[in-house]
């Protein structure tokens, strides 16, 4: 049976670690991209298996689509692409000073999603196979204060890959849109408000994987952030904000 060929963003810490490391051990050929070179090259050393990284930020489309090229031409097209480099920053309207965050979290978390897959597409296309699985995040069903931008980009995630999922129909190419809860990984670990439902970053990525395996179109990891969800999304809006108004808050001003 073939090895499995992977292409993954965000690999350096957390979440994108973890799936390396499950992909790897799984037998799969990885290529691994993430902003931090050194971290990237050091995971890439422990994995067990066919291991190719490449440092760039996915904010650069030219540099992701050489990569692509690259690992197409090294491993063959992939079975997987996931679009998990992500980034999260308190932010307030009122503040000028907040203005790069916003555009720099919308940068990375939506368009850095759009840079990851499309240099695959026309491949997976003509192979007729393939799946292209996206990361956002329970943060996108309702807007929380204090993270205007992060919310906003992981609904704009939602929404862009069920427009692609639909684009895709008959190509052979298929979308999973994966809607993680609290995951301990170090981007959560400056939270100082009760995190219901986390889960380790090693279990959450075996948890995705699966969904993934089952061709999943929308899944929500774990399954009770699924209930919240949906039970927030019913809330009407005046209780909601009544509710959710003094909320806890990410810091601002957090390294991007």
């Amino acid at each position: 049976m073939q090895a499995p060929v992977i292409f993954l963003t965000g690999a350096s810490s957390g979440l994108g670690a973890e799936l390396a490391r499950h992909y790897s051990a799984r037998g799969a050929v990885l290529g691994l991209a993430a902003r931090r070179g050194a971290a990237l090259e050091a995971l890439a050393a422990e994995l067990p298996g066919r291991c190719h990284a490449y440092p760039l930020d996915v904010t650069d489309a030219p540099a992701l689509s050489a990569a692509a090229a690259d690992f197409i031409g090294r491993a063959g097209v992939p079975d997987l692409v996931i679009a998990n480099a992500g980034i999260s920053v308190g932010t307030l309207t009122g503040p000028i000073e907040d203005l790069p965050a916003f555009r720099r979290v919308m940068a990375v978390n939506v368009l850095g999603m759009v840079h990851t897959f499309q240099p695959f597409v026309a491949a997976m296309k003509e192979m007729r196979r393939g799946r292209l699985v996206g990361i956002s995040s329970v943060a996108g069903i309702r807007g929380m204060p204090g993270a205007g931008a992060y919310c906003a980009s992981k609904a704009a995630a939602i929404a862009y890959l069920e427009s692609l999922r639909v684009e895709l129909v008959g190509s052979g190419i298929g979308v999973s849109c994966i809607v993680p809860g609290y995951i301990a990984t170090p981007m959560t670990a400056v939270n100082k408000y009760p995190m219901p439902f986390l889960l380790p970053a090693g279990l959450a990525a075996r948890r995705i994987a699966r969904q993934i395996d089952r061709g999943a179109r929308y899944a929500v990891v774990p399954w009770q952030m699924g209930l919240v969800a949906k039970l927030l999304r019913l809330l009407p809006d005046p209780l909601f904000d009544r509710l959710f108004s003094r909320a806890g808050r990410k810091p601002r001003g957090l390294s991007l």
